[in-house]
């Protein structure tokens, strides 16, 4: 068999594997494993293997992971999400639909010092949901809220998969963050219009919630204040150039688990709690990045990825065609895989096609830029399309009375929804570029 024939077939058995639901990262070690040996030999592959681990751990960048990670579960047990609840309740908790909308500025909020989707559906359901509930909010939209509004921890940044895509691509991770700024408000403003729009439709689903005087909405803004504080020393450090992302990942971490600690999260068992949630995680992400790796080197070696690039340049398609060609096939794996695996899978893939061809007269660097963030709204979509959607399955368990295909209708709006943000995004690239020549 040929290099490309290997390829062709480890790629596809890797395919079956997570149809089987074998672990992402266990099916890309097996893949890659088996291909390398077969093209390779068995002595370079287990040569490979003596310094694959500490070639890819000792990348100083992906120390900004676990940080990033250990932030989010300070915040987290720091009780910062309810304030956040509470300030966006306080505002326009009277509107019709109201409190639905808090829920999203929420999440927006609380991505901003997170960077997990996950993460982020899972302790905005927690405080969310038994507002909502209490407020007799239908539980069908309640849950397609908060599981859409959780994909807004990896847009607004910072972003777990947005360092992972830099690490990949050598892109700057600061000016890839103030790129997704911009699309991550345009994000929240769109799921806020999606529930206004059903709030008018279906009355019964988003009543009215309770007006807050002045006084009220100001001591609910002054709660948040960790919040703003914590997210100007972070972004705007990392956007002034005064800390590197790592740094200001460090100085992120220590002030939010300072606000834990002062709150009195991290009594008992809390901080032990706090770090193992960060190291599973980090081990998880970590174990991935070892399995794509050897992947995406035996596929080097079959030179798939060269010669996937060479035809669809050859084929002389319009550029659009590729691009939407790519979101198309993001679209599918989103229904059988998280967001960071595809990152991690397809990149290595798609990064040369689209760096091959000219979309709106972009240079390099503003393209590789914008695909980073394309690719990362797309994947992010992944997050709540059936069968797998990993945040409605994580505010389903928390909602066990509200039917899976329930929640699952009540999201088809918000993918509306996220249908247009990317045709924008794709059609109008200066939306994710804007910032970037505004600060540049």
């Amino acid at each position: 068999m040929t290099g490309i024939e290997w390829g062709g077939l480890m790629f596809l058995a890797m395919l079956v594997m997570l149809a089987m639901r074998i672990h992402i990262a266990t099916a890309m070690l097996l893949a890659g494993s088996i291909g390398y040996a077969a093209v390779a030999g068995v002595d370079p592959l287990i040569n490979y293997f003596k310094q694959a681990a500490y070639t890819r751990y000792s990348v100083y960048d992906l120390s900004v992971v676990p940080l990033f990670l250990l932030m989010g579960q300070f915040a987290t047990h720091g009780g910062l999400s309810r304030a956040l609840f509470k300030a966006g309740n306080a505002f326009i908790g009277h509107w019709r639909g109201g409190m639905a909308m808090a829920a999203v500025t929420a999440c927006a909020g609380f991505g901003a010092i997170c960077g997990s989707s996950l993460a982020t559906a899972a302790t905005m359901g927690q405080v969310a949901l038994p507002e909502l509930k209490a407020n007799a909010y239908s539980m069908r939209l309640s849950t397609a809220v908060v599981a859409a509004g959780g994909t807004l921890g990896i847009l607004i940044p910072p972003s777990v998969p947005l360092v992972i895509y830099a690490i990949i691509t050598e892109q700057n991770i600061a000016k890839l963050f103030v790129a997704a700024f911009i699309p991550g408000i345009i994000a929240a403003i769109g799921y806020m219009v999606v529930i206004g729009i059903i709030a008018r439709v279906s009355p019964q689903d988003a009543p009215r919630g309770v007006k807050y005087t002045w006084p009220q909405k100001l001591q609910a803004v002054v709660e948040t204040w960790p919040v703003l504080l914590i997210f100007a020393v972070v972004i705007g450090g990392i956007y002034g150039g005064i800390f590197t992302p790592t740094e200001a990942a460090s100085i992120g971490t220590v002030a939010t688990a300072f606000v834990a600690w002062t709150s009195g999260g991290l009594k008992g068992k809390g901080f032990l709690q706090c770090m193992y949630g960060a190291a599973g995680a980090t081990g998880m992400i970590f174990l991935i990045l070892l399995g794509a790796d050897l992947l995406n080197v035996f596929l080097a070696l079959t030179q798939v990825n060269t010669e996937l690039a060479k035809w669809v340049v050859g084929m002389h398609l319009p550029p659009l065609a590729v691009v939407f060609t790519i979101i198309l096939i993001y679209l599918l794996l989103g229904c059988i895989m998280d967001s960071l695996s595809m990152i991690l899978l397809t990149v290595p893939m798609f990064f040369p096609i689209i760096m091959g061809i000219d979309i709106w007269g972009m240079d390099n660097e503003s393209k590789a830029i914008w695909f980073g963030i394309l690719a990362l709204m797309v994947v992010e979509v992944g997050l709540i399309t059936p069968p797998v959607g990993m945040n409605v399955f994580i505010i389903s368990s928390m909602a066990k009375d509200v039917p899976m295909k329930e929640t699952f209708k009540y999201i088809l709006p918000f993918l509306a929804s996220d249908a247009i943000r990317i045709c924008a995004i794709v059609f109008f690239p200066s939306i994710a570029l804007v910032a970037l020549k505004v600060l540049s």
